[in-house]
Formats: C-alpha cells, structure tokens, sequence
C-alpha cells in the first residue's frame, strides 16, 4: 500500500491540474449546444409562445408575447457562443437558468397534477400528457457548476482575466 501512495498522489495531482483547463469545457460545450440550438430553431420558427404565456411565471406571463419569443432566442443564440467561447460564462449561465426556469413552468411542467406522483410522472423525456421536465432539469444542474466555478481555464474569461490582472500592476 504505501508503494502506491506516491503513485496515486501523483495521478491525482496531474488529474487536479488537467482539470483547471478542461474538467468544466464538457459541460460548457454541451449546454452552448444544446441552447444555441434551440436559440436557432426559434430563430427560424414562428412564435408560439402565446399559446404557453399564462403558464409563465410573473413577471414574465405580463410581457408581450413577441418580447419573450426575441429574449428567449437571442439569450439562448448568444448564450450559446458564449458558453462555448468561455465568454461571461457566469452571466450566460444565470441567465439561462432564469430562461430555463420559465420553460420548466411554461412548458415543460405537468399541466395538470394532484399530487406528488402525478409531478413526478413528468420527470421523463417523453410527452405522454405529464410534462417532461427532465432534460431541463438535468440542464439546470450542470448550470451550477459553471455559475460557481466560473468557465476554467480554457475560456476567454480567463485570458481577459489575466491581461486585466497585468494591466492593473
């Protein structure tokens, strides 16, 4: 055991640096995806936001429907190339939680549920008339590690970072 301590030690050291560079890019990359793309089907479909916005949460079931349809895709367009630029990554990724949020409430969510079981027959990635709120949900949790740790290393945050901090001494 003690031969592989200084192995393991080693092994975990090299893991630690590696990961300041790219243990968060996956997630990065996968959500700028994931929103870019929807952000670019709304681009290029028609507005059906109407026939969701009392499903909204307030404040955002009182803005005029083609409001909500320009925010949605352009903070999900935007955020995308953010995220994967590394770019104001923490700005991106509260703003799509918000615009995740609405969507879980709007859309996504069980039109209809009495009790607990009834919501938790959403929790799936199929419309069988519970909801399906599982995909934003699992988007929402891989927000916050972005939201707390920021993009990493391998972001333009960081490079802004760093020529900022050799400007100011």
């Amino acid at each position: 055991m003690q031969k592989l301590l200084p192995h393991w030690d080693k092994i975990t050291e090299t893991l630690n640096q590696t990961a300041s560079w790219v243990g968060i890019l996956p997630l990065r990359l996968i959500l700028a995806w994931e929103f870019f793309e929807a952000g670019l089907m709304k681009f290029n479909g028609e507005n059906w936001f109407s026939h969701v916005q009392e499903n909204f949460p307030f404040p955002f079931n009182i803005v005029p429907t083609e409001i909500s349809w320009f925010m949605a895709t352009w903070f999900e367009i935007l955020g995308g190339i953010g995220l994967a630029l590394g770019l104001f990554t923490r700005f991106w990724s509260i703003s799509l939680i918000i615009l995740t949020i609405v969507a879980i409430a709007g859309v996504h969510w069980p039109s209809e549920w009495n009790s607990f079981g009834d919501l938790l027959k959403g929790y799936a990635i199929s419309d069988d008339g519970y909801g399906n709120y599982k995909l934003p949900l699992i988007y929402l949790t891989m927000f916050i590690p972005l939201l707390m740790q920021g993009s990493g290393k391998l972001s333009l945050d960081h490079v802004m970072r760093r020529v900022l901090s050799a400007k100011m001494q």
